[in-house]
């Protein structure tokens, strides 16, 4: 059976280029559109579908918002947010309230027509936000100073704070505080991952 899917967007321009792409796919079938939240939640009344292509910035409600109401009302209906904000906070919310991916609107077809098969059979689609993490991880990297690349070559020796601190002629709390940075800057979430994180990015050499 074809994939139902349904688009939420405020601009007809949008729908309609959606709407001429997906119906040349055999596999998919076009269940209908809605430009506001209110017109949304009046489809899903008496129907549904398997996928809904959801923009975020809509006139009368939120789509980070409507996700969580169409979400309560359908729960097999899986939503990913199309939109054209390049933000993290809006990727987590939208993941919060049930959304199974997001995609930027200049995402080729092919991805979207991947997406789209892959949350249908229960999958997600996180790749942006795994894409936006690694950039951010990459940059932070390239926010290290030269102190905490230093402290994060002793930890990888295998050194103590107090080992540390009498080699960089500090006190231990100055350590233990550059080994706490280190952990949050690169996202991990204890030292043994800290360390991993180093040699597997080539941050230190390979320490035995």
């Amino acid at each position: 059976m074809p994939i139902r899917v349904f688009i939420v967007d405020d601009h007809p321009m949008v729908i309609e280029g959606l709407s001429s792409m997906l119906r040349d796919q055999s596999e998919i079938e076009l269940a209908g559109f809605a430009t506001t939240a209110a017109s949304c939640q009046g489809f899903f009344v008496n129907q549904t579908v398997d996928v809904v292509l959801m923009d975020i910035n809509l006139p009368d409600k939120s789509g980070i918002e409507l996700c969580l109401l169409v979400k309560a009302k359908s729960p097999n209906t899986q939503i990913i947010a199309l939109s054209n904000f390049d933000q993290l906070s809006y990727v987590e919310r939208m993941k919060e309230n049930g959304a199974a991916g997001y995609l930027l609107k200049n995402t080729p077809l092919t991805e979207l027509l991947e997406a789209i098969e892959a949350v249908s059979n229960g999958k997600t689609w996180w790749k942006y936000l795994e894409n936006f993490t690694n950039l951010l991880e990459a940059k932070n990297v390239l926010l290290l100073t030269r102190r905490e690349k230093e402290v994060l070559n002793l930890i990888a020796d295998g050194l103590t704070n107090i080992e540390i601190a009498d080699k960089l002629f500090v006190s231990a709390s100055t350590v233990d505080s550059h080994r706490k940075n280190l952990i949050a800057k690169l996202n991990v979430k204890n030292t043994a991952a800290l360390v991993r994180f180093a040699l597997e990015n080539k941050i230190i050499g390979s320490h035995v």
